[in-house]
């Protein structure tokens, strides 16, 4: 039987709290303890001290605890209803998109340490008509000069939304800019991530990658569909973003971003360019015991989009309120607009990745959200979609439920 040991912080931190009798003690009946157990020696049992693995996650992790990940399972469901169903699709791959139920996802997350210089974390999405690796990815974590590494798949950090999952969305569908300029996925390729924090007195987070420009849902901007290969560098996305945080006291907090992306179209080898800035102010009281979070987030894209002779332009974005006035209740509003798609004369034009597109868009939503506990949330969300070449609005509601099982990292500010 193991042994209860009681101690002080004193005795177990300080030498003159127990002695070296004691250690060997201890030890002796762990490794009796191990052996009644399993029957053959325990490590540790030719005099040498026992292995003691570090915790799951952290960069110190051996070969025992990288065989045990943090897994989580996230199910995204809801109830939908549209006044016209054709036209209300928002380009979002887990948009509840049909009347009446719908699974947005199942998500599978994975994560831990491989070993002290490196991590692997993967995000897999089940469906009911497949399964897809949505993320998958290396990351150093022992580089030098806050310089970190990732190769695999994985989301651009082109912007604040782009790079995130539904379970953190403040509403259940994805905004308009996403689906129509990155893709029903989000953008996300096959490459490599270099980001450093850069030596100044503020917050500076300089992020580059090169992936792929190819794929339906993935890439709407660049090749897309039509892969044309790579036969150089130019023929990969490149993005560049810039993060930068303001804490502008105890608690309020600001985070400003600058992105940039360009890749190869499939109009004869032209390019593509994204220009985005983002705004995110989020007020979150500490000095006080309070439940209050308040937020504001903004992000608008411009595209310059090339077909032989002539250039193509428009810009899509949103701006979105939260406000959790309570432990378990919220509410968000968000307004969405896009302009039409406009070449060198100023003239409009069929938007080349989406022809549906032959106009002005605006979106109002707003939600209320319930939070049973932290594992949990249910969310009341309508929407109105006035379209310039649909004669009446879009209206949508969704009852939505979420629930989250397992360990899952942290999300970012």
């Amino acid at each position: 039987m193991l042994p209860v040991l009681l101690w002080t912080p004193r005795a177990w931190g300080d030498p003159e709290g127990s002695s070296l009798e004691d250690l060997d003690d201890i030890r002796a009946a762990l490794q009796a303890d191990a052996e009644e157990a399993s029957g053959a020696p325990a490590p540790g049992a030719s005099g040498d001290p026992p292995v003691v693995s570090a915790p799951s996650g952290s960069a110190g992790s051996t070969r025992s605890s990288s065989m045990n990940p943090n897994l989580s399972l996230i199910m995204d469901t809801a109830l939908a209803a549209f006044s016209s169903v054709d036209e209300a699709a928002s380009g979002g791959a887990h948009d509840p998109a049909v009347n009446g139920f719908n699974l947005q996802q199942l998500e599978l997350a994975v994560g831990s340490a491989v070993d002290p210089y490196l991590r692997l974390d993967g995000n897999i999405v089940f469906g009911l008509f497949g399964v897809e690796i949505e993320e998958i990815y290396g990351t150093t974590v022992a580089l030098p000069g806050a310089l970190q590494l990732r190769m695999g798949q994985f989301l651009t950090r082109f912007g604040r939304a782009n790079p995130t999952h539904p379970h953190t969305w403040a509403f259940v569908d994805q905004p308009l800019v996403l689906g129509r300029l990155m893709g029903g996925e989000g953008n996300r390729g096959l490459g490599v991530e270099a980001s450093v924090l850069a030596p100044l007195p503020w917050y500076v987070e300089i992020v580059g990658s090169e992936t792929m420009a190819a794929g339906a849902a993935t890439a709407r901007s660049f090749y897309g569909a039509d892969d044309l290969g790579v036969a150089s560098p130019a023929d990969l996305q490149s993005t560049v973003a810039i993060k930068q945080f303001f804490p502008l006291g105890e608690d309020l907090s600001l985070m400003w971003g600058l992105s940039w992306a360009s890749g190869p179209n499939p109009t004869g080898r032209n390019r593509t360019e994204l220009y985005g800035t983002d705004l995110y102010l989020k007020y979150r009281p500490i000095t006080q015991a309070s439940f209050t979070e308040l937020s504001l987030h903004t992000e608008w894209i411009g595209r310059r989009y090339q077909v032989p002779d002539d250039v193509l332009t428009d810009v899509t974005g949103f701006v979105q309120g939260t406000w959790r006035f309570s432990r378990r209740w919220g509410v968000a509003g968000r307004y969405e607009y896009g302009t039409p798609t406009t070449d060198l004369r100023g003239d409009e034009v069929l938007d080349p990745t989406d022809p549906a597109w032959l106009g002005f868009r605006q979106r109002i939503g707003a939600n209320l959200t319930f939070w049973p506990s932290e594992f949990s949330r249910i969310r009341v969300q309508g929407s109105s979609d006035t379209l310039d070449w649909v004669p009446d609005p879009i209206l949508a509601g969704f009852l939505a439920l979420e629930l989250s099982v397992g360990a899952h990292g942290a999300h970012a500010f």
